[in-house]
């Protein structure tokens, strides 16, 4: 950039999935003029629409119960948050409960604990209750879980299992049409969105960042960049020459979510459809929309990791052997339900770090900024992504030292204070995660 010239935006983001456009939307009202490029047709078509956008609240950190809890309150007031329009079509929370069962090693009682400190409405549930409340639902313990092929996957459960009940947990409808509805608040406040648009380089101003180079070969200036890429986020770290200070790693992670008919006692509106975590098992699902059951895995020991070398060459079809691990799983929990011999489903990818807790957080290079590593678990955070990386950009670019002294933000809605150093990308790997999409 010219001597004296004036960079064209005071911020840029990459990536327009959930993330990138809420961080792009709090900068944008704000009062910084932003621009968001993405190398994907829209807002949402990444990642963001192969989540199963869960908002639940059992989380085994602090900060990963408060900022959930915080955020339900936006989805309850999606149109509030976003200052949209009486007739704009938006994304809509469906409050369904959710159940998250009993496993060897799930921290379920530091959950609770957190819940019960921060105000989170929970019950605990043991497995007469549960067989009392969910009658759906086998109360069989058949940990660990177990691949269809080993010949003890269809053993007899030993024993019972209970579980811990959310009553305000549920799912948000449409992901996809969220992360536009974001991007369309961020446009009201002058933000400016560039599709089909890669970044090829990052430049700077010595070390300090000033813009990028997009695969056209035009660039788009700017001090401060925001790192929002998904699954591609280490590759654009890499471009950006960040990496050497980082403890934890982002990959990217294939996986699938297959679709089953609900059967009649799962459905919304039976009385009976809450959102069941099952680490037993190693399955999630939950109802959804039309008469559906939406499956997803919890990464169990006994399941091949599809790591991918280029988050952007994958099959986005459901595999036989993924869709036979998930479902037969979820029909032992689950014994109405009906598992077709075809799989209806999709693949995605996510970003994962290496303990399931997203980096939201500066670089070595000034001005250069991340909010990756979401695993998957950071959708229904959405509502209050954007407010921190908002209040450490602004406290980093006036001057704190935020890797020596973290930046704290009280969220607005609960007032409660949480440190942005437990999402630093120097932090010691999170012994206390789930090390799944449980996060």
């Amino acid at each position: 950039m010219p001597d004296g010239a004036t960079p064209a935006y005071d911020a840029l983001v990459i990536g327009a999935g959930v993330v990138g456009c809420a961080v792009a939307y709090e900068l944008a009202r704000g009062g910084r003029r932003v621009v968001v490029v993405d190398s994907g047709p829209a807002a949402g078509a990444g990642s963001t629409s192969a989540s199963s956008a869960i908002v639940r609240f059992t989380y085994s950190t602090h900060i990963g119960v408060a900022t959930s809890w915080e955020s339900l309150r936006g989805w309850r007031d999606w149109s509030g948050h976003l200052d949209a329009s009486p007739t704009e079509p938006l994304a809509r929370y469906h409050r369904t409960g959710g159940l998250l069962l009993e496993a060897p090693g799930l921290p379920l009682r530091l959950m609770a604990d957190l819940m019960s400190t921060l105000g989170v409405p929970y019950e605990l549930w043991d497995a007469e209750e549960l067989a009392r409340r969910m009658p759906a639902l086998d109360p069989g313990r058949y940990h660990p879980p177990k691949a269809v092929a080993d010949p003890h996957f269809g053993d007899d459960a030993r024993g019972t299992v209970g579980g811990c009940w959310t009553p305000d947990a549920g799912f948000v409808d449409d992901p996809a049409l969220a992360a536009q509805n974001l991007m369309a608040a961020a446009q009201r406040h002058g933000a400016a969105f560039r599709f089909r648009s890669r970044v090829v380089e990052v430049v700077g101003d010595g070390d300090r960042v000033s813009g990028v180079v997009l695969d056209d070969g035009s660039t788009v200036e700017a001090p401060v960049v925001v790192n929002a890429a998904g699954p591609a986020s280490y590759l654009v770290n890499d471009i950006a020459g960040v990496l050497g200070d980082f403890t934890v790693q982002t990959r990217p992670l294939r996986q699938e979510v297959h679709h089953l008919p609900s059967p009649e006692d799962f459905r919304l509106g039976s009385g009976m459809h809450p959102f069941v975590a099952d680490p037993d098992l190693g399955t999630y699902f939950r109802a959804a929309p039309g008469d559906g059951l939406l499956v997803g895995g919890m990464e169990p020991e006994c399941d091949p990791f599809d790591w991918l070398d280029d988050p952007e060459r994958y099959d986005p079809n459901p595999t036989s052997e993924v869709y036979e691990a998930q479902t037969l799983r979820v029909a032992r929990r689950l014994p109405s339900v009906r598992v077709p011999g075809r799989p209806v489903g999709i693949a995605g990818v996510y970003d994962v770090t290496d303990d399931w807790t997203p980096i939201y957080d500066r670089t070595s290079r000034p001005g250069f900024y991340v909010a990756i590593g979401t695993s998957g678990n950071q959708f229904k955070n959405a509502p209050v992504i954007g407010l921190l990386l908002r209040e450490l950009i602004d406290a980093v670019e006036s001057g704190a030292d935020h890797d020596a002294t973290p930046v704290e933000v009280a969220l607005p809605r609960t007032g409660v204070r949480v440190s942005l150093g437990a999402y630093s990308r120097r932090r010691a790997i999170n012994s206390e995660s789930t090390f799944s999409v449980l996060g």
